[in-house]
């Protein structure tokens, strides 16, 4: 029953993802992907299972997490002017990939 209730969840969300983007304010669309469902998630465990302390560490980390985020859209805004879409997703996709390692790896080199 829970995984049917997560899938019909999702299935909304991408409806309501599909009308915005019909809509005058096409560019809601792109907000919608970023309510904080599985950040709710993260910290509820994290802060029921560890230590506040652990949940603060998380909370902070989460905050880097935006930068493998931003690079994704830089590069997709910037992709689009030279490549097709789909090839240019696969890219910025690839670009976050790498900045997300980046940001793994400071993140334990400055915590070890």
């Amino acid at each position: 029953m829970g995984i049917l209730f997560k899938a019909l969840i999702g299935a909304l969300v991408v409806i309501l993802i599909g009308i915005l983007s019909k809509s005058r304010n096409y560019y809601i669309a792109g907000l919608v992907p970023l309510f904080p469902t599985f950040a709710l998630i993260a910290h509820y465990i994290v802060g029921s299972e560890r230590s506040i302390e652990a949940l603060r560490t998380t909370i902070l980390f989460g905050m880097w997490a935006v930068i493998p985020y931003l690079a994704y859209l830089i590069s997709l805004y910037l992709l689009l002017n030279f490549l097709r879409l789909p090839l240019a997703l696969t890219a910025a996709v690839g670009c976050w990939i790498v900045v997300a390692w980046l940001l793994i790896q400071v993140w334990n080199r400055w915590h070890s």
